[in-house]
């Protein structure tokens, strides 16, 4: 058996998430059914570097999978791409170690958060871009998103239903971006990310900069870790995971 590893891209529009969900359509188990293909009809099991909900969007999800034999680098990776959904690309496709594992390997992530900011929703942002109308207060927003940066216990921050026990997450980069008058982007990065974290910290931002919230609001939330401090979860379709970096 071979390990490989392999980049992809989705639009999460029309997946229930990433990890395979009984009647739901996933991105897991639509590569899977490709792979098994690929591997003479005998089951390919999918691991990814992490799940992604409903909704949200990859441009650079990794992957890794095992194939009997080894295989050309550039006609697996075509196959993939073009014997799966078009809403799936394969941008890259290598071999790695054995015992080599996508969600375990030591790893940073890169999600970015799309927020458009006008009074009239725009029809071609809808897909890719959450939305909200009222005002908002940049300054503040800027100054609560420092505030995210460091090494923190994230339970406040967390979706109710997250198995994970150890909560504390080292986010080395926080920023807010103002692309133009109506469009900003959020730039978190870290060395893993709980369940919706990313999006209930753009929520809570929103509310800040709405003026609904103080900035401080930030360190109650750290100090109580009571997630009714802080604001609701974002939409979905604003989040990219655009990158995963492993230390190799």
């Amino acid at each position: 058996m071979t390990r490989y590893r392999a980049i992809i891209a989705y639009d999460g529009t029309n997946f229930s998430g990433f990890q395979v969900q009984e009647k739901q359509r996933t991105v897991q188990e639509e590569l899977e059914k490709v792979l098994t293909k690929l591997n003479s009809h005998k089951f390919v099991t999918l691991h990814g570097s992490g799940r992604t909900d409903s909704g949200v969007h990859a441009l650079g999800q990794v992957v890794h999978f095992d194939l009997d034999g080894q295989r050309d680098l550039e006609k697996l990776r075509f196959a993939l791409d073009t014997q799966s959904p078009a809403d799936i690309a394969v941008k890259s496709v290598d071999v790695v170690a054995d015992d080599w594992h996508s969600r375990f390997a030591p790893h940073e992530k890169i999600y970015e958060y799309y927020l458009e900011n006008s009074q009239v929703r725009a029809p071609f942002n809808r897909l890719y871009w959450a939305y909200f109308r009222y005002h908002l207060d940049v300054e503040k927003m800027q100054e609560a998103i420092k505030l995210l940066v460091g090494t923190h216990d994230y339970t406040g921050f967390t979706a109710a239903g997250s198995t994970v026990d150890d909560k504390v997450r080292v986010i080395s980069q926080a920023e807010l971006v103002q692309l133009d008058a109506e469009h900003y982007k959020f730039i978190f990065r870290g060395n893993g990310f709980l369940y919706k974290q990313v999006r209930n910290m753009v929520g809570t931002l929103i509310k800040i900069g709405n003026e609904r919230m103080p900035v401080q609001r930030i360190d109650e939330i750290f100090a109580t870790g009571n997630r009714r401090l802080a604001g609701p979860t974002a939409a979905p379709e604003g989040l990219f995971l655009k990158e995963v970096i492993y230390f190799e």
